[in-house]
C-alpha cells in the first residue's frame, strides 16, 4: 500500500513489539517510504517510557532523521506488574491503577509532546494505539477499570493535543487507533475468549488503510482497524 503520492519518512515507537514490528514491515514494503526510524527499549539504549528525560533525549536522537510524515506510537501494556485487568471494584489496587495511568496515558502524551515537533509540515499523521474499551459510551460490560480509564484519559489527551497542534498544521491527523485483538504477548492471556484473533500484519494493513482514508478535521480521529469511527 502506498500511503502518500510523494516520498515520505516514518517513525515507529515500540518497533519490536508484535504490532510495532508489523508497522515497520509495512512501511519498509512501501516504495514511497524512504526511511523508517525504529524506537524501542531493545534498540534504543536508555529509552524508557517511564522516564520523561529519556523520552526527550530519544526525540532529539531521532530529529536528525526527520521530519516524519508518519509517527506511530505502538506502545502500551495490559498486564501491569503481573496483574491483569480488574474484574471488580474489590480487586482494585491503588499502585496498579497509578502504573496503568503512567504507562497507558501519561507516558504516551509525553512521547507526543517531544516527538510532535519532528512531524513534517503539510499532510502528516500522528497515530497512537488506543483501545475500544477506552470509549465511555461503548462501555456496556464494566470491569477492566484501570485499562479502560487510562485509555479514556489517553483519548482525551490526544483530542486536546490535536486541537493545539492543528493550529500550526491544519493537515495533521492525530489518531487514536483500535487495532482489534491481535495475536501478541499483550493478548495472550485472553486469547481463548476471543472468537477471531488477528495476525499483526492483518491488523496493521487495516489500520494503515484507515489512516490513508482519513481527511483533515478539527481534533483527533478515533477509528478501528476496519476504518470505522468509534464513539468517544
Amino acid at each position: 500500500m502506498t500511503l502518500l503520492e510523494t516520498d515520505y519518512k516514518a517513525l515507529v515507537i515500540g518497533a519490536t513489539g508484535a504490532i510495532g514490528g508489523a508497522f515497520v514491515a509495512a512501511f519498509q514494503a512501501d516504495p514511497r517510504c524512504t526511511h523508517v526510524e525504529l524506537v524501542s527499549r531493545s534498540l534504543s539504549p536508555g529509552f524508557d517510557l517511564l522516564n520523561a528525560s529519556s523520552i526527550q533525549a530519544q526525540a532529539e536522537v531521532c530529529r536528525a532523521s526527520g521530519p516524519f510524515h508518519f509517527i506511530i506510537d505502538a506502545t502500551g501494556a495490559l498486564t501491569i506488574d503481573g496483574v491483569g485487568p480488574e474484574k471488580s471494584l474489590a480487586s482494585l489496587r491503588e499502585e496498579v491503577l497509578m502504573r496503568n495511568f503512567h504507562i497507558n496515558a501519561v507516558a504516551p502524551v509525553l512521547v507526543l509532546k517531544h516527538f510532535a515537533p519532528l512531524l513534517a509540515t503539510g499532510p502528516s499523521v500522528y497515530a497512537k494505539l488506543s483501545a475500544r474499551v477506552g470509549s465511555i459510551s461503548d462501555n456496556t460490560k464494566g470491569g477492566w477499570y484501570g485499562y479502560r480509564a487510562a485509555k479514556a484519559a489517553l483519548n482525551m489527551l490526544l483530542q486536546t493535543a490535536a486541537i493545539e497542534l492543528q493550529r500550526k498544521n491544519a493537515e495533521l491527523r492525530v489518531v487514536a487507533l483500535q487495532p482489534g485483538t491481535v495475536r501478541s504477548n499483550l493478548s495472550k492471556a485472553f486469547a481463548n475468549s476471543v472468537p477471531h484473533l488477528l495476525d499483526p500484519a492483518e491488523s496493521v494493513a487495516g489500520m494503515l488503510a484507515a489512516l490513508k482514508a482519513l481527511t483533515p478535521k478539527s481534533g483527533a480521529h478515533y477509528v478501528d482497524y476496519m476504518g470505522k469511527s468509534i464513539d468517544w
